[in-house]
């Protein structure tokens, strides 16, 4: 990575969502570092502070993160992006989660970019963020796109109006790509 890429997120602060369990953890990682890499302040928000596991591929465990503060001591004001991570039992734990779904309407009703992949437009579909939108997740979800007043999309990066959605991990490089660029703006 180049010294101008470092620090072209320098005065960025990242919120990265992540379940208690289940948040598919290349699809939390790989962004999280992306942007931690370009030198933006990251925290990882969640329902409860303390170790989170991820899996992998939605089945096998994997490792354990720590969630440093939770949905209830921030605000929307606090950050300049959010992250939403996908992992099917995740991302149907996270769009649960009150605090977090008002977290992130009050960010996207801001105007603020959010990067959220696979099944992790659950949550933006629960806050309510998706009518008149274009957006890409996992396929089996665009049903759920369409009812929520979504447009649905098989492309492998969409941006609207601030809101990165992508489909599956194997979208990421395309993916952490499109995210420097749109928090960079």
């Amino acid at each position: 990575m180049s010294e101008s890429s470092q620090t072209e997120l320098e005065d960025v602060t990242v919120a990265v969502f992540l379940a208690q369990e289940g948040s598919e953890e290349i699809e939390f990682t790989e962004p999280m570092e992306t942007v931690s890499e370009a030198g933006a302040t990251v925290d990882v928000i969640g329902s409860e502070t303390g170790e989170a596991r991820t899996v992998n591929n939605d089945l096998e465990e994997s490792e354990s993160y720590e969630i440093e503060k939770t949905f209830e001591e921030v605000s929307a004001d606090d950050y300049d992006a959010v992250i939403v991570p996908g992992g099917t039992v995740g991302a149907d734990t996270l769009r649960t989660q009150e605090e977090g779904v008002e977290l992130l309407r009050e960010h996207v009703e801001a105007g603020k970019p959010a990067a959220v992949i696979c099944h992790g437009p659950w949550t933006l579909i629960e806050a309510g963020v998706v009518d008149g939108r274009t957006l890409t997740s996992y396929h089996s979800l665009r049903t759920d796109v369409r009812n929520a007043g979504g447009e649905w999309v098989d492309e492998e990066v969409v941006v609207d109006g601030g809101l990165i959605t992508s489909r599956n991990p194997d979208d990421l490089e395309a993916f952490c790509e499109t995210i420097l660029e749109e928090f960079g703006t």
